[in-house]
């Protein structure tokens, strides 16, 4: 791997120089550091569903009390992920990464003190800020420095990570929650963890080349290169600084451009689209995912065994977004991810119709297989869409509107389960499966091109 690639020409940008590059330590490292922080935020949001479980019977909390608890982490998700989009196109993909890791690390170690649900809502709520900026940053941040070649394969193993985040937490949820009656508070204290993690992320990790450069700190950008070049025993650049190709103007400079721009005529269909997948995706999953241990519950299985199922299913993730991170380089962007979801309604209403263990077994892990999978080509072509002076906040508003789904989801479980059960819930959750695979084909397919660098 690591004599592949020719020297490159004296005039070469720092995007050829990265899609030049073999895959190195370099970008294992960037990897393997986002990916830690991505599968402790799938801790934190598959603890919750555990929790409301727990917290439903020990507080004898109505289901409206209970939908509020995942759905107010919601609304910071949504504030957070457009928020944090712009702010890391100002600032920096590293700088708002470590900072919302600490924001929602912060508040989950503070949870496990709350004794009412009123100061637990306000924590969620802080919560939800940290981890919706966190995700689409992270993404963008990965994708602007995989190589073209392999750069959907990296995101979509990227996004892996969540299904080892969420396994940690269906562990947590089986062995140490049903443990005792503060069980629930020592899942929240292990959901700290992320603040320590954001100084190693901080301090171990170099900024995007890319948002470097575009933001004229040349020499930084190739200080950065020249690291990766060097990993990869390949020979940097002679005379780059001088004789590099001037960069292209910025798509947009402010806030307010950026914005504006995602409907400019260039972007608007793949932003319509692209915004419409966000939230039939996050309506679907979150609906489902969040309330599967209290369904089950609902549907006669004590909590601990509800929990052992849970945990069988979501070991499935593993292998479905293995599967799309090998078929997202040969299919392409689109074609994989309308399959996943079409995989995702299937499976859907199998699930909502099934009966007894074996079953629910069987087509939860079939749902858990298609949906990941879906996610995972969904992060991959979602950077990709944008130039780099507007990719975190178009990957941010996107992440946002789908949390805008993953707010009425909950809220909208109760009411269907009494309107037709199950079978009903699980239909709809199918329904907006296929309303975002015939969306998918609206986006543009960038697999094996360069990103654009406006």
């Amino acid at each position: 791997m690591t004599d592949a690639a020719p020297a490159a020409a004296t005039d070469a940008s720092v995007s050829e120089r990265l899609d030049r590059l073999p895959f190195t330590r370099e970008h294992a490292r960037v990897l393997t550091g986002s990916g830690l922080g991505w599968a402790l935020d799938a801790m934190d949001v598959g603890l919750i569903s555990f929790i409301i479980a727990a917290l439903a019977a020990q507080w004898s909390l109505a289901p409206s009390q209970t939908a509020w608890i995942a759905s107010i982490g919601f609304i910071g998700m949504a504030i957070g992920a457009t928020v944090g989009g712009l702010l890391a196109d100002r600032f920096g993909r590293r700088q708002v990464f470590a900072l919302t890791l600490v924001v929602y690390g912060l508040a989950t170690g503070a949870s496990a003190l709350v004794g009412g649900l009123a100061v637990l809502l306000v924590l969620r709520f802080l919560v939800g800020l940290g981890l919706g900026a966190e995700l689409p940053v992270a993404s963008t941040y990965v994708s602007e420095f995989a190589p073209a070649r392999i750069r959907g394969r990296l995101i979509v193993i990227l996004e892996a990570f969540w299904a080892v985040g969420w396994t940690a937490a269906a562990l947590i949820g089986y062995f140490v929650i049903p443990s005792s009656e503060s069980g629930w508070r020592w899942a929240f204290a292990l959901g700290a963890v992320p603040a320590v993690y954001a100084l190693i992320v901080r301090w171990g990790l170099p900024e995007s080349a890319r948002w470097l450069e575009r933001r004229g700190r040349r020499e930084e950008a190739d200080g950065v290169v020249r690291v990766f070049e060097k990993s990869a025993s390949i020979e940097s650049v002679p005379g780059w600084k001088r004789t590099a190709s001037p960069v292209e103007p910025a798509v947009a400079t402010t806030a307010g451009a950026r914005l504006a721009a995602l409907w400019a005529s260039e972007f608007r269909v793949r932003t319509l689209c692209l915004w419409i997948v966000w939230f039939c995706v996050n309506f679907a999953y979150y609906g489902a995912f969040i309330w599967i241990p209290s369904i089950l519950v609902a549907q006669g299985y004590d909590l601990v065994r509800s929990f052992q199922f849970t945990l069988i299913i979501t070991l499935a993730q593993l292998p479905g977004y293995a599967v799309a991170a090998w078929l997202i380089e040969v299919w392409g962007r689109r074609t994989t991810l309308s399959v996943f979801l079409l995989g995702s309604a299937v499976s859907a209403v199998l699930f909502g119709t099934a009966a007894g263990p074996g079953a629910i077994i069987a087509t939860g892990m079939a749902l858990s297989f298609f949906n990941l999978g879906a996610w995972g080509a969904l992060y991959a072509v979602t950077p990709e869409l944008y130039p780099t002076s507007l990719r975190a906040t178009g990957s941010g508003w996107a992440a946002g509107v789908g949390r805008i789904a993953s707010i009425v989801a909950p809220l909208s479980v109760g009411p269907l389960v009494v309107a037709g059960g199950a079978p009903l819930l699980f239909v709809v959750f199918a329904a907006f499966f296929l309303v975002a695979a015939a969306s998918a084909w609206g986006l543009v397919d960038q697999r094996g091109r360069a990103l654009d660098d406006r």
